[in-house]
């Protein structure tokens, strides 16, 4: 089954397609050529919406037919007051659940929209949280990132800030509670001591909405009872440090893409290695055939992407702009004939 993903860099989107088989794969573009385009989605009914941003424009969500359509400009887009104390700096994630659009901000902060995107509604229950005057910013900024949904409850989210840390909302995003404990703090604030932990990607488990896994700043941790306790599971990483953690929905595959520290922010040894779970993180194996001898280069948050066919694929690339893939959940890997600008993420659209 072919597989078509969206890959966006710090000079504009990619489009990604592999053949049926998943063995021959073109690139073609750029969109947005010479803008960096941070977060893409293809909604259920088949619209595909990119979020660019500039440090002269600021950050936009743009929305086509398919991704060979042509793009508009989305007018009344996220933003925050003007004059307020915070500003719109980028779009770091739009996710869809239960015919709601969501879209996670840096500076950190969280908007919905209920008309299929035409227009956007910030989320004070979050952006306004009691807690907000002891976020801090992790060396990616202050960034809402990841948004995790209960399939059988659309009123549980989840969602991940960096460095602040999981948030739970039960009330369809009205009200939002720290969900960290189990997990070593970064930043300790002396009246709000249940913020200041570096979440850096959240993958939830497709069939029990309680099990979720989290790759943070200080290691990769899991949670069976929806972030009331995280325990630690490292059994077999190369490193806890990392940034990128995704999940093949069918198998429940988890990936990740450990590097030696956040000091050095390399693969250890320099080799690029994607390591594999399948026992739901008890235990971790190096997947690397396939992949180059020696790799310096590192892989952000979101430029991992399981293609959720059968068999199980997994696409990623790499801050120096290679991409790699994989039919068979790892086993074996392709390096796409493409050298990219820096790849900030990959989203699988079909």
């Amino acid at each position: 089954m072919s597989v078509t993903a969206v890959v966006g860099t710090q000079k504009g989107a990619f489009v990604l397609r592999g053949d049926a088989d998943r063995e021959r794969w073109t690139v073609s573009g750029p969109l947005f050529k010479g803008w960096k385009v941070t977060a893409a989605l293809k909604t259920a009914a088949g619209k595909v919406i990119l979020a660019t941003a500039s440090d002269v424009y600021g950050a936009a969500l743009h929305q086509a037919d398919s991704v060979d359509g042509k793009f508009t400009q989305i007018a009344d887009g996220p933003r925050y007051e003007d004059g307020g104390p915070r500003k719109l700096e980028q779009i770091w994630r739009i996710a869809e659940s239960g015919g709601r659009l969501w879209c996670g901000v840096a500076e950190a902060g969280l908007f919905t929209s209920d008309d299929a995107g035409a227009s956007w509604q910030p989320v004070p229950g979050l952006n306004d949280h009691p807690t907000g005057a002891a976020w801090q910013p992790g060396a990616g900024g202050l960034c809402l990132h990841s948004l995790v949904f209960d399939p059988a409850n659309d009123r549980r989210v989840w969602c991940g800030i960096s460095a602040v840390g999981v948030f739970r909302s039960d009330d369809a995003g009205e009200t939002w509670t720290p969900k960290n404990e189990g997990v070593p703090i970064i930043i300790e604030d002396e009246s709000h001591k249940d913020v200041g932990f570096c979440v850096h990607a959240l993958a939830p488990d497709p069939d029990d909405a309680n099990r979720i896994w989290r790759q943070d700043h200080l290691g990769m941790f899991r949670t069976t009872d929806g972030g009331e306790r995280w325990e630690r599971i490292e059994n077999g990483l190369s490193s806890g440090f990392g940034f990128p953690l995704a999940i093949d929905r069918a198998t429940k595959t988890l990936f990740a893409v450990p590097l030696e520290s956040d000091e050095y922010r390399v693969p250890p040894g320099g080799k690029l290695r994607v390591y594999r779970s399948r026992d739901g993180g008890d235990s971790w194996q190096a997947c690397g055939a396939g992949l180059p001898d020696i790799g310096w280069t590192g892989v952000l948050r979101r430029a991992v992407a399981a293609d959720q066919r059968d068999p199980g694929g997994v696409i990623f690339g790499t801050t120096s702009g290679s991409l790699h893939a994989s039919r068979d959940l790892g086993d074996s890997w392709t390096t796409i004939e493409a050298t990219l600008p820096r790849i900030l993420f990959v989203e699988a659209i079909d």
